[in-house]
């Protein structure tokens, strides 16, 4: 154990030397200002090409998933939308990655690099299904692993799909810490890092965002292959923003640069996301709100300097849907398609029937993951545990939904509509964050230069709101 003063307050002091030994990057080289960095340069210095990529993730069992088309699915939008209208539904079955889901992917790259650079093990921090895909990477590596994970609240219970995903870090082989909700998380992921000198396998390095970027060429690749042109849409489950940045940077390096880039969220508005009294009265523990906007809206609020998962940086629309809409889309995957996936996957299917029933029928969409499922991640397991704290539970209209208080289960498909979140304001919203940071009036043009592209507008978009901050 580390003989230095571990006391809240130093730990946090030293947690940039931390993260520059458990990484072996140091940001430094990339920062140009309080504001802006070399982003591109950054993750191009992983030294990894795609092909590199490739090469490693097949190694230990990841990529090269089925591209299934939901044909069932398909037809039934298609009989309640308008003449002409309903596009062709695909998913893209990243539960054959080892682990069972996409974060397969992000991990694969950082345990690689781990091991190339010589560390004994990998620590991460996450709710679980990363620590999943962590803790099988590394045990291919030959690898320990340590999942740092918030589990309970105060009472000792915990939320049945996280103590699954504990129980799947377990299995791979993993030592997990397991928390009670609060700021403890990040405190307890330095402690670890600094007393085993492991890899920090951090959700937002580049590292595991090029992980993710074979999944969107993928995608491109697929859908050319058997429909001879560029998906029209891809829909990405968003939360911390890494599957939708390395998904979209596969996409455009495949050279589909009019494929919109759809982000999806479940909207728990009005649960505080570190709130003992809220922790168990969510039924998503990803793919939310609570995560979605604050990290769309500045992402460099993570455990490394700067985060390379930048989503608005690609992002074209967001939409949210209902918990209780996600829950009727499980079910009718099931019921339809014959695939019984988890929550996760089914945040972005759940926008794509809203989106599809609204675009031609010779276009396509396409929804880029799926997620193992079981146990405490299976819908009917978050829906009892949801009644045991109070939740209401009922069939009805999905717009009565009420985030810890009332989950609305659609009657019929025709219900499952979502709603599209305003792009403009999360942008306000961005650059007010930017102006905490340093002030408006101080930005350099390379400062505005950068804003512009980290949220997919022009630097004559932003001076034009740059007085209103």
């Amino acid at each position: 154990m580390s003989a230095k003063d571990t006391s809240y307050a130093a730990v946090m002091a030293r947690k940039n030397e931390i993260m520059k030994a458990s990484l072996g990057i140091d940001f430094d080289d990339y920062m140009q200002s309080p504001i802006a960095f070399d982003y591109e340069r950054m993750m191009r210095e992983t030294g990894y090409s795609l092909d590199d990529i490739r090469r490693i993730q097949r190694e230990t069992k990841v990529g090269d998933t089925p591209l299934f088309e939901l044909r069932n699915l398909t037809e039934a939008v298609r009989r309640m939308a308008g003449p002409g209208k309903g596009a062709t539904i695909l998913v893209k079955d990243e539960a054959a990655n080892a682990s069972g889901s996409f974060k397969a992917r992000r991990a694969s790259i950082s345990a690689y690099e781990a091991a190339k650079k010589g560390y004994k093990g990998m620590i991460a921090a996450t709710s679980g299904n990363y620590g999943a895909a962590v803790a099988s990477q590394a045990a291919q590596r030959g690898l320990k692993c340590i999942v740092v994970q918030e589990v309970y609240d105060s009472r000792g219970v915990g939320q049945p799909e996280i103590v699954e995903k504990g129980r799947a870090c377990e299995a791979y082989g993993a030592e997990v810490l397991k928390l009670t909700v609060g700021p403890e998380l990040f405190y307890m992921l330095l402690r670890a890092l600094e007393d085993t000198g492991f890899f920090n396998a951090s959700l937002y390095t580049p590292f595991g965002i090029r992980g993710v970027e074979t999944l969107g060429t993928e995608i491109a690749e697929q859908v050319r292959a058997r429909y001879g042109k560029d998906p029209d849409a891809v829909m990405i489950t968003h939360a911390g923003g890494g599957n939708l940045t390395g998904t979209a940077r596969g996409l455009l390096a495949a050279g589909c640069d009019q494929t919109r880039i759809v982000a999806c969220s479940v909207d728990l508005g009005g649960l505080h996301m570190a709130s003992d009294h809220d922790f168990n009265r969510k039924s998503f523990t990803t793919g939310h709100t609570g995560f979605g906007v604050p990290f769309a809206t500045w992402p460099d609020r993570v455990d490394v300097p700067r985060n390379a998962a930048r989503s608005l940086r690609y992002m074209d629309e967001y939409h949210l849907v209902t918990q209780g809409e996600v829950f009727y889309i499980t079910e009718l995957l099931t019921k339809l398609e014959g695939l019984e996936r988890g929550p996760a996957g089914n945040i972005s299917l759940t926008a794509a029937v809203a989106v599809a029933r609204q675009m031609d029928r010779d276009q396509i969409v396409v929804v880029q993951e799926t997620e193992y499922t079981g146990a405490g991640k299976h819908h009917n397991s978050q829906l009892a545990f949801a009644r045991e704290n109070g939740v209401e539970v009922r069939r009805g209209d999905p717009k009565d939904n009420v985030p810890g208080k009332a989950i609305v289960i659609p009657v019929s498909l025709d219900q499952v509509w979502g709603k599209e979140q305003d792009m403009e304001k999360l942008r306000l919203s961005y650059l007010r964050n930017a102006a905490k940071v340093a002030a408006a009036n101080t930005w350099s043009e390379a400062d505005v230069a950068f804003l512009a592209a980290d949220i997919k507008r022009d630097s004559a978009w932003v001076r034009q709101h740059m007085a209103g901050l």
